[in-house]
């Protein structure tokens, strides 16, 4: 069964450009012009991705992210003219799963469709997790780095783990510091640069260009896709 995709825009020339690309790779592409269009559409069929602009004409686009999120796991890919680095921490906090910003390559934002679709079928699965010569064993708690296992403390791997289950996705440094630490510690940034550089000592082979730890500038961090 094909995807669902739901495209939230108020910008003719945008759902005229994105709506027949997405079409034409085989997706069932559904449009909306206005925030409560947005939350209507979605309660009224079942949704695998929302691609949402921030900038609608009723309500501001952080709040339909939010809403949106209120007992739904749908993914959500911002696509927005703000680059400012703050809005995108704001929506990535508010639950999205992705910020692409305008003007935009129709080959990346299919890249970042099927990442995002692709996420979303591998959600809550256990098992083993691979990327390179890496194999997290999440059911074990077991890291191994070609013949090497790797002794990682308690904290290191409760990050890895969490980073590798949502491989692909952009977390925020409040997003990570709640889930490590609990909502206490979301204003302790230096807890999570200490973490995240021993536990890159321990996995990267060269920690200054890491493979699998990825630093998203100002804003978080992601785990390598495969």
């Amino acid at each position: 069964m094909a995807s669902r995709i739901l495209i939230v825009d108020d910008e003719p020339s945008i759902l005229a450009t994105m709506a027949p690309l997405l079409r034409g790779r085989g997706y069932e592409v559904s449009t909306a012009t206005s925030g409560h269009a947005a939350l209507d559409a979605v309660d009224r069929q079942p949704l695998q991705l929302v691609i949402l602009d921030l900038g609608l004409p009723d309500l501001d686009g952080i709040e339909v992210c939010r809403r949106l999120r209120e007992g739904r796991a749908i993914p959500i890919l911002v696509l927005s003219a703000r680059g400012a680095e703050q809005d995108k921490v704001s929506a990535l906090d508010a639950g999205a799963d992705d910020y692409v910003t305008k003007p935009f390559g129709s080959e990346e934002l299919l890249a970042r469709v099927r990442a995002a679709l692709r996420r979303a079928d591998n959600a809550g699965s256990s098992g083993v997790i691979k990327r390179g010569d890496l194999v997290i064993d999440v059911d074990r708690r077991k890291v191994v780095r070609g013949a090497d296992e790797l002794r990682l403390t308690p904290k290191e791997l409760e990050l890895l783990l969490f980073l590798a289950q949502h491989a692909g996705r952009v977390l925020t440094h409040r997003t990570i510091l709640k889930a490590i630490w609990g909502p206490h510690a979301v204003d302790q940034p230096e807890h999570l640069r200490v973490l995240i550089n021993s536990l890159r000592r321990k996995l990267e082979r060269d920690p200054a260009k890491p493979q699998y730890v990825k630093t998203e500038p100002w804003v978080g961090y992601r785990f390598a896709e495969e």
